[in-house]
């Protein structure tokens, strides 16, 4: 059976711009810390993968140490960063169970769509378990977020780009990476999953728009619903021909495309 591997942030709902970046900036301030993110700045420690290491990007800044007083120790610094995390997860899910991030388009009905249909489905995210957890079953609801596994926070050794997150899915639900496609939405998602031998849809957001995106099968700008403006196709490599909204025979047709895509790379140009 086919299987979809969904990212969370700015592909389950669009959490980057209005859930995680005022979740940074609220934790700051509760912590008297001298800096503030705006969207453009935001943009810049997103090429970061992982809320953590986006916090600890700080301790480089110029002069931001010893502005918030920050030791030297690497161990204090460690303690640290681990209390300001954890209170930046707890203000997102506040966010979240407040209704302030509805899914984006298509999620709900694709995910409910490929489970009724025998598919597995799961997410793999580079963002905190708890908070990716909050994300998913405000999208699909608490019974179908049940029966969907989920890789997150520090599961694995390296954040995305690197492949190891969907590495660690494939292993641990037995997927056949033939048959598996990874919906993601920026370049250091599309990365992981080639990198991990999976083929990509991409669906941008507002900060990935103008990525690079050339390894995906297709990209578009959402999943669509019905009633909704039709969907832009931004790229489709496969040919896939998608129409109106994404549909799970056009999530079938990546699947196949890719597979024809893969052999025809692995047999070279002819002479």
């Amino acid at each position: 059976m086919p299987a979809l591997v969904f990212d969370c942030d700015g592909v389950l709902a669009d959490t980057e711009r209005y859930g995680h970046l005022p979740a940074f900036n609220a934790t700051f301030e509760k912590f008297g810390l001298p800096v503030r993110w705006d969207e453009d700045e935001y943009a810049k420690r997103l090429r970061i993968g992982g809320g953590k290491e986006r916090m600890a990007s700080l301790f480089s800044d110029p002069g931001f140490a010893e502005q918030a007083g920050i030791p030297d120790d690497e161990d204090a610094r460690t303690q640290l960063l681990a209390t300001w995390h954890r209170t930046k997860t707890a203000a997102f899910k506040d966010m979240v169970a407040a209704g302030d991030l509805p899914p984006r388009p298509g999620v709900s009905r694709v995910i409910t769509e490929a489970l009724d249909a025998g598919w597995t489905v799961a997410v793999a995210s580079t963002s905190a378990l708890e908070s990716v957890r909050a994300v998913l079953v405000n999208a699909v609801g608490e019974p179908a977020a049940a029966a969907i596994p989920i890789f997150a926070g520090d599961v694995v050794p390296a954040k995305k780009p690197d492949p190891a997150i969907y590495l660690l899915a494939v292993e641990e639900l037995g997927l056949d990476p033939a048959d598996t496609l990874v919906v993601e939405d920026s370049r250091n998602g599309l990365r992981a999953a080639v990198g991990a031998g999976l083929p990509c849809l991409v669906t941008v957001n507002g900060y990935t728009r103008e990525e690079d995106f050339s390894e995906a099968v297709a990209v578009v700008s959402e999943l669509g619903d019905p009633g909704r403006p039709p969907v832009e196709v931004l790229a489709d490599r496969a040919g896939i021909g998608i129409e109106g909204l994404v549909t799970l025979d056009d999530l079938s047709r990546c699947i196949e495309a890719a597979r024809g895509l893969k052999g025809a790379a692995s047999q070279g140009p002819r002479d």
